[in-house]
């Protein structure tokens, strides 16, 4: 073996590769956390499902702002302008306040006590998901999903083991959430730290604390506005629960939560895709190759469109069957809501790739103001829709975000890749673009 393998264990794999381990690692990592709401549905009940998707909702948007996007950032930043210990120490500062803010929402809310528990739980498992995801920024940015993709199949099967045998023997969501926790907490502890840490290079820490702390205020301050961006996109997506929720109550939530995640299926194919291309687009960027650029990303955006298509079609042909197999008849009842639904995906797998496309090219700011936009359209469509049409109304303000986040998103990234001048002869090679030794999204 010579001294250069020796030296670089962790080679960056081939973008097929990539895709592929990604794809593989999304798909069973999905498929588990399906089985978990089918374990839920079959258990359970519509309302038993209500309450994990409520917690869910309520969880997801304080974490996505305390995570500021910096996965993306970090698997982009081509010129390693941060070091991983800067992202690391972010990420344990963000994450025990966006903790603390759980349970003070959960606390003011005033929420029964089996719900708050619930939700809190939630918040336990999203803490130990959102520290090894910084873990996982690290080798994305390697261009080594393997490991990643390894380690979400490990998370999945764990936590479904999990919350199957707590629920059967407890009947219990909480104790079923608390499973799920302990889950992710083993597989952060034994596998993705000392997997992430394996994958650094040592380098002599010559900074004081004092620099230490200013470099990471820097970096979060920078990430700043795409945190509150995917915070504003969260809510979007948790905005119509909140309100069916409230005027449906817990069983519709349960039942609107079940029929939405089945567009998962194809966000795992999307979600593999982009982490794969998130680099090389932000490579491109970088060398002001417009042209590579735009070929890359309007492929990308055809597979969303093809996918969507495919979902609708599935859908309307077979989804009443689909829903009473995979949950109970009462799901299978509300199909017209599925067809609604996955029309609104495949529009969102689209705004997919833009957003992070949009960050690819740095546009982090005005990213933000195109999420508060989706967000007030959000909440305008549900005080309008559902108190008229249900859980129709509700598919049908989700339509009405991904219309607003892939057309902006468009505008956004055309307008930023005009401003480049063209690509010119002395252009970086991909090998320093990727390894960002001159002086380079999920």
């Amino acid at each position: 073996m010579s001294r250069e393998h020796r030296d670089q264990p962790f080679a960056r794999l081939s973008l097929r590769a990539n895709v592929s381990w990604t794809f593989v690692g999304n798909v069973v990592y999905a498929a588990c956390q399906w089985g978990m709401l089918m374990a839920l549905a079959k258990l359970g009940s519509p309302d038993m499902v209500g309450v994990f998707a409520l917690g869910l909702a309520i969880t997801a948007p304080v974490f996505m702002f305390s995570n500021l996007h910096l996965r993306t950032i970090q698997a982009t930043d081509a010129q390693q302008q941060y070091q991983f210990r800067d992202y690391l120490g972010v990420r344990l500062a963000t994450t025990t306040l966006a903790l603390l803010v759980i349970v003070g929402i959960t606390l003011a809310a005033g929420y029964p006590r089996d719900v708050a528990m619930v939700i809190v739980a939630v918040g336990c498992a999203k803490a130990c998901e959102s520290i090894g995801d910084v873990f996982y920024g690290l080798l994305q940015r390697l261009e080594r999903m393997d490991r990643i993709a390894q380690s979400m199949m490990v998370k999945g099967a764990l936590s479904l083991l999990a919350l199957v045998v707590t629920v059967y023997l407890s009947g219990s969501v909480f104790w079923g959430v608390a499973g799920m926790s302990v889950a992710w907490a083993a597989v952060l502890a034994c596998y993705d730290i000392p997997n992430g840490l394996n994958a650094l290079r040592r380098s002599p820490a010559s900074q004081t604390i004092r620099d230490r702390v200013a470099i990471a205020t820097r970096l979060a301050w920078m990430a700043l506005p795409l945190g509150i961006g995917i915070m504003l996109v969260s809510l979007s997506t948790a905005i119509p629960r909140y309100f069916v929720e409230r005027i449906l109550g817990t069983e519709s939530l349960g039942i609107f939560a079940a029929i939405a995640y089945i567009q998962v299926a194809g966000t795992t194919v999307i979600s593999a895709l982009a982490a794969a291309a998130n680099p090389r687009l932000a490579q491109h960027y970088a060398r002001g190759d417009v042209r590579a650029f735009r070929s890359l990303l309007y492929r990308l955006v055809a597979i969303a469109l093809v996918l969507g298509i495919a979902g609708v079609l599935g859908a309307w042909l077979i989804g009443g069957w689909l829903l009473t197999l995979m949950y109970r008849p009462e799901y299978g009842a509300h199909n017209h809501v599925f067809v609604l639904v996955m029309v609104a995906a495949g529009i969102g797998y689209v705004g997919w790739f833009v957003g992070d496309a949009m960050t690819a090219v740095r546009r982090l700011r005005v990213q933000a103001l195109l999420f508060l936009v989706m967000t007030l359209a959000t909440i305008g469509a549900c005080a309008w829709l559902i108190p008229q049409f249900g859980l129709t109304g509700a598919a049908l303000a989700t339509m009405v975000t991904a219309v607003i986040h892939a057309t902006g998103g468009l505008l956004i990234v055309e307008r930023a890749l005009r401003t480049l001048p063209p690509v010119t002869a002395t252009a970086v090679p991909d090998e320093v673009a990727l390894t960002g030794r001159v002086s380079f999204n999920r």
